[in-house]
């Protein structure tokens, strides 16, 4: 077994450690709290945003707390100024920024199973394990890892879910139809994984035809969204660190002539990366499946409530808001 150099260290030795690299604690007693209750590497990555660069070209860098690909942040003490209710402040605003999020994505998931499984039900009950109905790359391109097509790969994913569910209705179909189950049916267990997967695997019409409904011409782009939103729910779904993450697959914009309000991610490439884009996108989608939402004004209610710290370089901007953010957060 592999040896870890670091030693096990009590609650009240983790406050000794941040205390001797600057972070202020005002309240010890709360402290020791939150720690026994969130855990220390949790909230350190809300800390770490408080703390200053060895990399002093990063250090310049705006409001980063989190590195891109192959670079290693080299975390020195903290900023002056930096304490311990910061760093919670910071990771209870996170913490509502995500269930804000994973309530908006459950809608938007239940209306694209409908999307998909309903142009899909057009040109056959059981479009999704034919070929000829979709896209020859999804079909017949081999994946080298695992030896088959993203098809293939998708259908043992599909049949997986099929396998363990204990819905009554899938029970019913299978024992009086058999299997495969016809897509309207089957669709109501995919996670937004499979969804994801799947529509990136249509033709190229029927994507088109689908992303047309949410004002985007091109598919692929829209694609690209979906992907984006299942990222999204997983980082939510594991009480992942969200509001000034480094999204590396990042979204295709599409023209500011379709979207306008894309306009101010598009020669921004810290905005790309980071999760307002993320959530304007979901604004965007939900507006058209629902309409009548209060969710546009619950985020924006939200976010107006955000830690502002600028003695510590922390604001709406690490989140790749655009200045004027609160005027253009409208459904």
């Amino acid at each position: 077994m592999a040896q870890y150099p670091k030693p096990w260290t009590s609650f009240s030795d983790q406050l000794d450690h941040l205390t001797a690299r600057g972070m202020t604690i005002a309240d010890q007693e709360n402290a020791l709290k939150q720690l026994s209750h969130i855990g220390y590497y949790r909230l350190s990555g809300y800390w770490n945003a408080l703390r200053q660069r060895h990399d002093q070209h990063a250090c310049a860098e705006r409001n980063a707390s989190s590195t891109g690909p192959g670079q290693a942040a080299r975390w020195g003490h903290f900023k002056p100024g930096a304490t311990f209710q910061h760093a919670v402040d910071l990771y209870n605003f996170d913490k509502q920024l995500r269930l804000l999020a994973i309530d908006a994505l459950e809608i938007i998931e239940v209306a694209l199973r409908v999307d998909v499984s309903h142009r899909l039900g057009g040109l056959s009950p059981f479009a999704y394990t034919r070929a000829d109905l979709l896209h020859g790359n999804f079909t017949t391109k081999v994946v080298a890892k695992t030896g088959m097509t993203r098809h293939e790969e998708w259908l043992a994913r599909h049949d997986q879910l099929i396998s363990r569910s204990r819905e009554d209705f899938i029970r019913h179909c299978k024992a009086k139809y058999g299997l495969p189950l016809p897509v309207w049916i089957a669709a109501q267990v995919w996670d937004f994984g499979t969804l994801s997967t799947l529509f990136s695997g249509l033709r190229t019409a029927d994507q088109d035809a689908i992303s047309s409904q949410y004002g985007m011409s091109n598919g692929r782009v829209f694609a690209s969204w979906l992907r984006s939103f299942n990222y999204l729910r997983n980082v939510c779904a594991h009480h992942s660190r969200l509001w000034n993450r480094n999204i590396i697959d990042q979204p295709k914009l599409p023209p500011v002539s379709e979207v306008p309000w894309v306009a101010p991610f598009v020669n921004d490439a810290h905005a790309q990366a980071r999760c307002f884009l993320l959530l304007c996108m979901v604004r965007h989608v939900l507006g058209v499946v629902d309409p009548t939402t209060t969710w546009v004004e619950r985020v924006g209610t939200h976010l107006h409530r955000f830690p502002l710290m600028p003695h510590l370089g922390i604001d709406h901007a690490a989140m790749g808001a655009p200045p004027n953010w609160a005027a253009s957060w409208s459904p």
